[in-house]
């Protein structure tokens, strides 16, 4: 069953908005030329909702996932632009609420018939390295669950490097990019919620993590573009 946002005004009380958003709704509302500074406010989730999640994808949520579901069931923050008479949406942090936390699937990446399944995409060439962790699998060797859609530029993915039954202690965020290629964030959700606020949920910001870079379309006006690769 989905879950109802509250009403605007309803639900979570100011302080509790400032602890969420790490204070950066202040700094958005203050800043020259920013408006529109919207959160959908979610009631926190119930304890039996993270246990049903658990034993129907039989893994083990990382308590600090657990405890951001505890606090708010998804995150949905936006904020735009005025430029002349015009108002521009810009930024845009999301975390899927735990009914939308779903497993990435075949058909969650293609619609298409005869598409290539996952299994024929992976890429066993680069392993682990000092400075660069395992890739995900998109076979049985790994559990994969969405965390964002990046307004269609990706997937920030939750991901259990070790299979089923998945350990809270295995996981890892990871972007998947347009062209299903994976690149490492964060350790943990924590960190990766941070690194979410930190960049004001910009577009594209995931792809600062990959070696070709955010596109020239997304970057700030005046940054010198850096390679792209073509995406599907």
């Amino acid at each position: 069953m989905e879950e109802e946002a509250s009403p605007p005004g309803l639900g979570c009380s100011k302080p509790h908005l400032e602890k969420l958003t790490l204070g950066i709704t202040r700094i958005l509302e203050s800043s020259p030329g920013v408006t529109e500074v919207t959160i959908i406010e979610k009631p926190p989730a119930e304890r039996h909702m993270i246990s049903s999640w658990e034993q129907k994808n039989n893994c083990v949520m990382p308590e600090d996932v657990k405890n951001f579901y505890l606090m708010t069931n998804g995150f949905h923050m936006t904020w735009s632009v005025k430029l002349d008479e015009h108002i521009i949406p810009l930024g845009s942090m999301a975390i899927n609420s735990i009914s939308k936390l779903t497993q990435l699937t075949q058909s969650s990446m293609y619609s298409l018939p005869n598409a290539p399944t996952l299994a024929d995409l992976e890429d066993d060439t680069h392993e682990a390295s000092d400075d660069q962790p395992e890739k995900p699998h998109f076979d049985s060797r790994s559990v994969i669950f969405e965390l964002d859609s990046c307004n269609g530029n990706g997937k920030v993915c939750l991901v259990y490097k070790s299979g089923k039954p998945a350990l809270a202690e295995d996981t890892e965020i990871w972007f998947l990019d347009r062209a299903l290629y994976w690149h490492f964030l964060t350790d943990t959700f924590t960190a990766y919620y941070r690194l979410l606020i930190t960049h004001l949920g910009l577009p594209q910001w995931q792809y600062a993590f990959t070696s070709y870079g955010i596109s020239p379309q997304a970057k700030p006006k005046g940054s010198e573009g850096r390679s792209k690769r073509r995406c599907f």
